[in-house]
């Protein structure tokens, strides 16, 4: 027992604690960028197997497989981005959406009247079972989507909304952008989720909407063609046959944190204006 403190006293100091601690939060930071898509077991696989061989490499001097793993490092190193591209991005864009000075600013004069219009028009839709996607950009930029699309420029109504998705009108199949309070763009192509949807009354229109909140903050509305139910996706997740009121409470929430983003913003940058100025 005398002989293993001298050993153990070696192995484990402050500085080979602080280097287990380092690694172990990598690893968390790493898995909670990862949380809630379809990369979390692959990844956790990929950690198993590679805890696995490390131990394997390390308790017993096997020649020829040493050999296999130095020589295949490069290759799983440039694979890992491949496989987990969307995931990837989905993670950095996370990161940055954590960094308020880097966001746009909300201009929020006209927020409840645009809130407003939208309901109304999401409600005339679904009475008349029009199928609609209407996208709200949040602080990740959507414009690869909006450069795609038809741009219009146009101030937010429900006579507008309804017409763009009339089902004889040339703009109806695809999604309209808001950006900065306005339509930016109709006839939008969105990417679809991946995701296993068990509901058969989810088709493409509602895949799209999921799939634009898994690669960004955006909040999607979708009105569905079959059963006129207004279904609302964020950060991935859809909630479905949503009445008025909680439509109007939901955007109304959206745009309240926007707006709480962009003065927390603007306080920071006036301190700093008041400081060089003394």
């Amino acid at each position: 027992m005398n002989d293993l403190m001298p050993v153990l006293s070696r192995l484990f100091n402050w500085q080979s604690l602080v280097d287990l601690t380092l690694v172990a939060l990598f690893f968390f930071i790493l898995l909670r960028l990862f949380r809630g898509t379809q990369a979390v077991q692959l990844l956790r696989g990929i950690l198993v197997i590679a805890l696995v061989v490390a131990v394997i490499s390390r308790t017993v001097q096997l020649t020829a497989f040493s050999w296999l793993l130095r020589n295949s490092s490069l290759a799983v190193l440039v694979a890992i981005p491949v496989i987990f591209q969307p995931e990837l991005r989905r993670a950095l864009e996370k990161v940055g959406r954590g960094m308020p000075f880097l966001n746009r600013r909300v201009e929020g004069a006209s927020t409840q009247q645009m809130i407003n219009e939208i309901v109304k028009a999401c409600e005339q839709l679904a009475d008349n079972r029009f199928g609609a996607l209407i996208v709200l950009e949040g602080a990740t930029g959507l414009g690869e989507y909006i450069d795609r699309g038809v741009p219009i420029s146009g101030e937010i109504t429900a006579e507008l909304l309804t017409t763009i998705f009339y089902p004889k009108t040339a703009l109806h199949d695809g999604a309209i952008i808001v950006r900065d309070g306005r339509i930016a763009a109709a006839a939008c192509v969105l990417p679809l989720t991946h995701r296993e949807l068990l509901d058969p009354l989810l088709g493409t229109r509602h895949r799209a909407a999921i799939g634009v909140t898994e690669q960004s903050d955006a909040l999607s509305i979708a009105v569905s063609e079959e059963t006129g139910a207004i279904s609302i996706a964020r950060n991935g997740r859809i909630t479905r046959r949503l009445d008025n009121n909680r439509l109007r409470r939901v955007l109304t929430e959206f745009y309240d944190r926007r707006a709480a983003e962009s003065e927390a913003e603007q306080d920071e940058v006036n301190a700093e204006q008041s400081v060089q100025t003394q």
